[in-house]
C-alpha cells in the first residue's frame, strides 16, 4: 500500500472516530440571563445547553470530552465537579463537559433559574455568567475548559469586583470555535 493510501484510511478513521464521540443531533437551548446585584452574567450571549451531545466509548468518558474540547481549541481543560457557591469568570468564556452523573446548577446569581445537567451534556457559559451546583448524585463529574488564548479568573459577587470585571467582560472576543462542533458549530446560530 502506498504512502497516499495509508494516510487516506487514517484521517478517514480519524474523522470517523471523532464523529462518533458526538451527537450531531443534539438539541441545544438557550437561557439567557441579565445582571443580578453583582453578578454581572452576559445579556449579549445566552448559556448554551447542549442535551446528550457527547457519546462516550471506553472506560475514561473524560478524555473523550478533553480530546474534543482539544480539536476545537478550547483548552487549559481540568476535570472535577462545579463550586457549590456562586462564581464568574470575566476573562474567559467556559465549557461543562458532564462526563459523569447529573447536577442541578443555578445560572445567574442568587434567584436565578436551576437547570438540571447531566452525563453527555454541555454547557457553555458566556464570561461574566454566574454558577453554582446546588444538589448532585451518581457520581456528577465534569470536564471544563475555556477557548484558546483565554485565562480565566475568579469572582465572587461583590460590590469591589464590579468594575473591573466589566471591563474585563467587554473585552473578551467571541470563541473561534464552537468546543463540539468547530467552526461552524451550532454555538454560532446563538452567539453573534
Amino acid at each position: 500500500m502506498n504512502l497516499r493510501k495509508i494516510l487516506t484510511v487514517i484521517i478517514v478513521f480519524g474523522m470517523i472516530q471523532s464523529y462518533a464521540q458526538k451527537n450531531i443531533e443534539a438539541e441545544v437551548k438557550t437561557l439567557q440571563l441579565e445582571e443580578n446585584g453583582n453578578f454581572l452574567n452576559n445579556s449579549g450571549l445566552p448559556v448554551l445547553l447542549y442535551k446528550d451531545v457527547f457519546r462516550f466509548e471506553g472506560k475514561d468518558p473524560a478524555s473523550t470530552i478533553e480530546r474534543v474540547f482539544a480539536e476545537n481549541n478550547w483548552g487549559a481543560s481540568w476535570r472535577n465537579g462545579i463550586y457549590d457557591f456562586q462564581h464568574y469568570h470575566s476573562t474567559a468564556h467556559e465549557a461543562l463537559g458532564i462526563y459523569g452523573g447529573w447536577a442541578e446548577v443555578q445560572l445567574g446569581g442568587s434567584g436565578s433559574e436551576i437547570v438540571r445537567i447531566e452525563k453527555g451534556d454541555l454547557v457553555v457559559l458566556p464570561v461574566g455568567t454566574a454558577h453554582k451546583r446546588i444538589n448532585s448524585g451518581d457520581g456528577f463529574a465534569v470536564v471544563g475548559a475555556y477557548p484558546d488564548g483565554q485565562q480565566w479568573d475568579m469572582n465572587y459577587g461583590k460590590a469591589e469586583e464590579v468594575q473591573s470585571a466589566k471591563e474585563n467582560i467587554s473585552k473578551v472576543k467571541l470563541p473561534e470555535n464552537d468546543p463540539v462542533f468547530g467552526r461552524d458549530g451550532k454555538m454560532f446560530e446563538f452567539w453573534k
